[in-house]
């Protein structure tokens, strides 16, 4: 039995991350970016984005054809999710994306879609009203034709996994429920050092950061997941319309802000300065390899601490226990073996030397070396106390 198609061709501003969000709809088959609604314009991606362009009102949009399975999702469900994912009350933008190309449309092909574009449109107008929003300026007009948009366009969020996507989302949904800035308390983060990235749904560098960083996250600076509309009473300079944005603050207010994924190197080297401070014989001991002098202060804080756990002072995670900690006499933190994955090692050949290096394996910093002169011949994991701190049983 052949299964029916119908396509809609929509716009909301950069493709890339529009053509994501439709291809993750159960129905939805097929999603390829590309221009449309223009006239004089050469469809193709230097023309439509040159400044002559900019305010050409004939120029192009960047849009994406949408193929679909009526039987499995309706049109107004995909003009919904259409609505729900961009600002359609802003004319030829997107947040920082400004021109012409970036405006909101709906190019039907039939009578039917075009009473579907207009009776949603018509439904969601008093929803973004009532949540203080302005007029709906979403372009409804036929379709003439749609041009793909050249291969690397194509799946471009999927071809470049460290990026990030544009959420220029109103947070008003056609369900009524109101947009979540008014549920978030972010009276906690006023006090104290707090790292907040920024969410969106459907967005797949946030779930490739929440995978690779804040399932394994344990540090003693909290991380918070917000959206761009929940960043009430905060002292915000970053742009928040990319996804995802991490945010470093103290007291409420930002320190400093990376945008896009962040590989978990990246991320702990980030939070080393923002946590430990670029001068501090920690930083320079995690991720300058470098090592702290016999018989220091920290040492001599941990070499008698009660029964209990070291942990990464970033990531939180447990990395040796007092119960194979052993006094070496060296000046420096020993013991017979780590928490099992704690660590990971590789050759280290500097200082003109033959060693073995210990780092963390959640965090990747530096922590020290392995030697094989511990008792009766045992391995001796030589580690750093600026590195470390101590969570007692």
């Amino acid at each position: 039995m052949s299964v029916q198609l119908d396509t809609v061709v929509l716009g909301a501003g950069c493709f890339w991350g529009v053509e994501k969000r439709f291809e993750a709809i159960e129905g939805v088959t097929d999603v390829v970016s590309g221009y449309a609604g223009g006239e004089g314009v050469k469809p193709r991606y230097r023309d439509i984005t040159h400044p002559r362009n900019k305010f050409n009102p004939k120029n192009h949009a960047e849009v994406v054809q949408i193929s679909y399975e009526p039987a499995r999702v309706s049109l107004e469900t995909l003009l919904q999710h259409f609505y729900e994912m961009h600002d359609p009350t802003q004319q030829n933008r997107q947040g920082n994306d400004i021109g012409t190309q970036y405006r909101s449309i709906i190019l039907f092909n039939s009578d039917a879609q075009a009473s579907a574009a207009k009776a949603v449109t018509a439904r969601y107008q008093p929803l973004l009203t009532a949540a203080g929003f302005g007029q709906i300026q979403t372009q409804i007009q036929p379709l003439t034709q749609f041009y793909p948009a050249e291969a690397f366009h194509q799946d471009y969020l999927a071809k470049n996994p460290n990026g990030y996507c544009p959420d220029h989302a109103t947070g008003v949904r056609f369900s009524g429920e109101p947009a979540q800035m008014a549920s978030v308390d972010n009276s906690g983060l006023l006090q104290g050092k707090h790292i907040v990235m920024l969410d969106a749904p459907d967005c797949p560098y946030c779930e490739k950061f929440k995978t690779d960083v804040v399932k394994n996250y344990q540090g003693k600076t909290p991380l918070h997941l917000r959206r761009a509309n929940e960043l009430s009473g905060l002292q915000i300079s970053s742009p928040t319309w990319a996804t995802p944005t991490l945010l470093f603050l103290e007291n409420g207010k930002e320190v400093l802000g990376v945008q896009g994924y962040m590989a978990p190197a990246d991320f702990y080297k980030v939070l080393g300065h923002f946590s430990l401070g670029e001068q501090s014989e920690a930083f320079k001991v995690a991720f300058q390899s470098g090592t702290d002098r016999p018989f220091c202060q920290q040492y001599e804080q941990f070499k008698n601490t009660p029964d209990g756990v070291f942990i990464d002072a970033l990531s939180g995670a447990p990395l040796f226990d007092t119960h194979d900690r052993f006094n070496s006499g060296t000046g420096w933190l020993s013991f017979s073996k780590p928490v099992a994955g704690a660590v990971t090692t590789k050759p280290d050949y500097s200082h003109g030397m033959v060693r073995t290096e210990v780092l963390a394996a959640v965090s990747g910093i530096h922590l020290g070396h392995v030697f094989n002169d511990g008792p009766n011949g045992s391995t001796r994991y030589c580690i750093n106390a600026t590195v470390l701190e101590f969570v007692a049983r």
